[in-house]
């Protein structure tokens, strides 16, 4: 597989990641395709178990997600840009400080949004709360398993 073919498929998991942040847009199913593409072009055994472990893990992440309450942004009175900048520092922060630090990130990312809209600590730390149990575990547990697929694949891209 050639170097543009290879940035294109980690562009279009980057969209994936990105999808999981958007309701309405299949992020776990456009990560998923993107390794797709990657085994069926790359045809190794690690290709191949990488896009099986995926697809367990995925497949997991959906059986789990009837599990966790119900995406209900109207209930946290925060703005949507909220649980955007929360994905985006929550994906920096799992390739910046491998696996823990997408949950910091996206956690961490969160309360410094509501921090500056609030103004204080405590009205970003409750916001932040209130964000996280009407919107962001399930959002942060499917953009979790997404991460653990799009690391996989950068790992054997990088060691493999």
């Amino acid at each position: 597989m050639g170097v543009w073919q290879l940035l294109l498929v980690g562009l279009v998991m980057l969209l994936g990641l990105l999808g999981v942040l958007v309701p309405g847009v299949p992020g776990q199913a456009i990560v998923w395709a993107a390794v797709l593409w990657w085994a069926l072009e790359d045809k190794t055994v690690l290709a191949w178990g990488v896009l099986i472990g995926a697809t367990a893990l995925l497949l997991l992440n959906q059986a789990l997600k009837p599990l966790l309450p119900a995406r209900r942004p109207q209930e946290s009175g925060a703005p949507p840009r909220t649980l955007m900048v929360g994905g985006i520092a929550g994906i920096a922060g799992f390739f910046l400080l491998p696996v823990v630090g997408g949950i910091v990130g996206f956690i961490g990312g969160i309360y410094g949004v509501e921090r500056a809209r609030l103004g204080s600590h405590g009205g970003g730390w409750a916001s932040t709360r209130t964000v996280m149990r009407a919107v962001g575990y399930p959002v942060l547990v499917e953009l979790f398993a997404c991460l653990l697929v799009v690391g996989t694949w950068a790992g054997v891209q990088i060691w493999g």
